[in-house]
């Protein structure tokens, strides 16, 4: 087979770009091709009304070895630093400080428990206190974290990110999904609204058919989601079905986000927080005119995020609606109006918003990072070990597989 390219990567995320940017330099002739009309993935900076607005991931998490962070520096893009709000409740409206105090005690002492005496079964929902009354938050809190329930959550894959994490978690004023889909790189080929329809082995390469026509390859790169790799969006050869078994042990949890614009005088104090119903597993978390912009930003995880995929965008701003009225009177209805809102769940070539493993599969995520016959190779925030769910636990294993491939197409 006569290749077109050496390299074609699939899906242009966080992953996809690190590995572009990896391979711009490497001599190797690559392309990268995504199905949408944009980069970035599961990053997006959307500007509605003036106003930049990730409604994707937003945080620079473990900000300090983040390499997100480190371009940003070097490109001269400022990074706030500031501490999240996330942790207390504006005016303790709602959730008392002596509620609070006891509630995140509960938390912490889940967590120890999931990390020193883990149970057997793997679920974190098993390492709860049958008699806890904060139970409900800690669901809460994860749903926000994992995007799963607790039922479906491996103990050991949520500790190995818990350790990972640092407490360091950074923005962009001018938006994180922006960062992303800036950084890509010259000298590599883009093809945007290019969706891979399917991937046939050669005795030399691949081959990887799209709607506007064929391109060989000597290898490729797959960052795609494991919705994506485990579904029937791409059809893909007998030979990668245990790289498809692995994704399907690693779903992608929901989580969601809709913006509210706040109109004229509100009683809304600039880079606050506060939990709708911290006694509501299902409840949202409001983040309220992050960098003094006047939004708030209403964060939906687990089986919250997918009633609003079920029920549709305008439930799930009634709902934020009538949590916030609950905690700051009826009189800020009026005040606030739909602004934006994302879709991650009902998207077919995303699928939801990042990966956990199911309980006894933590394995899976080291079994998906591992290359196919020195012709295909695995990236994607399902494939990092501790920074899965990460933008930069994705761009890294971007970073992983490129360097994968130039050892062994190089050799």
């Amino acid at each position: 087979m006569s290749a077109d390219v050496d390299i074609v990567i699939v899906g242009g995320g966080a992953a996809g770009v690190g590995a572009a940017r990896r391979l711009a330099g490497s001599g190797l002739s690559t392309i990268l091709l995504e199905a949408s009309s944009r980069l970035g993935g599961r990053a997006f900076t959307q500007e509605v009304r003036g106003l930049d607005l990730d409604v994707g991931c937003g945080w620079l998490h473990s900000a300090d070895r983040n390499a997100w962070a480190q371009i940003a520096t070097a490109t001269g893009i400022p990074i706030e630093q500031s501490r999240a709000a996330w942790g207390a409740q504006y005016r303790n409206l709602g959730f008392t400080l002596e509620e609070q105090a006891a509630a995140w005690k509960a938390f912490e002492a889940w967590t120890l428990r999931l990390a020193q005496s883990p149970p057997a079964s793997d679920r974190a929902a098993d390492a709860l206190d049958p008699a806890g009354e904060w139970n409900a938050h800690i669901r809460a809190i994860v749903s926000f974290i994992s995007g799963a329930t607790l039922e479906r959550l491996s103990a050991a894959d949520y500790v190995a990110y818990d350790e990972s994490s640092s407490e360091h978690n950074w923005r962009l004023r001018s938006g994180y999904g922006a960062l992303i889909a800036r950084s890509f790189p010259r000298g590599v080929s883009l093809g945007l609204g290019t969706p891979v329809e399917s991937l046939v082995l050669d005795a030399q390469g691949v081959s990887i058919a799209t709607p506007t026509g064929e391109i060989r390859a000597r290898a490729a790169i797959f960052t795609v989601s494991t919705t994506v790799l485990a579904g029937e969006t791409i059809r893909l050869p007998n030979e990668l079905d245990p790289w498809r078994e692995a994704a399907r042990r690693l779903p992608l949890g929901l989580n969601e986000k809709l913006f509210l614009e706040i109109a004229g005088a509100a009683p809304f104090e600039a880079e606050t927080h506060v939990t709708g119903n911290p006694r509501d597993a299902l409840t949202a978390s409001y983040y309220i005119r992050p960098f003094g912009l006047p939004v708030i930003e209403c964060f939906f995880g687990g089986e919250r995020a997918r009633l609003l995929a079920e029920e549709g965008v305008a439930a799930g701003f009634a709902y934020a609606l009538d949590q916030l009225s609950s905690l700051f009177g009826s009189g800020i209805r009026s005040l606030l109006r739909p602004l934006a809102g994302s879709s991650w769940t009902r998207m077919a070539r995303v699928g939801g918003a990042y990966s956990y493993a199911l309980p006894g599969h933590v394995s899976a995520r080291n079994r998906l990072a591992q290359p196919f016959e020195r012709r295909i190779y695995f990236a994607g925030e399902a494939t990092s070990p501790g920074d899965f769910s990460t933008a930069h636990g994705a761009h890294d294993s971007g970073i992983r597989a490129a360097n994968e491939a130039i050892a062994d197409l190089t050799a």
